[in-house]
């Protein structure tokens, strides 16, 4: 596999990023929680020279912190990108709004101190990032 591709949920944003991956996990922090409507968000991130943007013009950023911001679809609201000073030279991709099939699986849970006590996770994460 040398590429991926995915979209926001009209299809006005499309992307592709160039193989390999830097990483995959699931992030359980308040701010992706509330940007989702989900219990966790799933993440994979890439190079930012990897990344490509094939259509555009819905595309908006929102200042979530101080140091980073969310991609979204002006017209869908699908959240697609985070971006932050943190990871320098690193784009964010939610999983889902990926159309294919990507070169890692998640190997780790983010935030984990902050995960929703509503929903049950059958195995505990092994791997815990903060």
């Amino acid at each position: 596999m040398k590429s991926f591709s995915g979209s926001c949920l009209c299809k006005q944003i499309k992307f592709r990023c160039e193989t390999p991956s830097l990483w995959c996990a699931h992030c359980h922090c308040s701010l992706c929680r509330r940007a989702h409507g989900a219990a966790f968000v799933t993440w994979v991130g890439v190079d930012e020279g990897n990344f490509t943007l094939l259509s555009e013009d819905t595309l908006r950023w929102y200042k979530s912190s101080p140091d980073s911001e969310r991609g979204f679809c002006a017209t869908c609201g699908s959240t697609l990108f985070f971006r932050s000073a943190r990871w320098p030279e690193q784009m964010h991709i939610v999983r889902a709004n990926i159309n294919t099939e990507i070169d890692l699986e998640p190997s780790a849970h983010v935030y984990w101190d902050t995960h929703v006590d509503w929903v049950d996770f059958v195995d505990p994460p092994t791997l815990q990032i903060k």
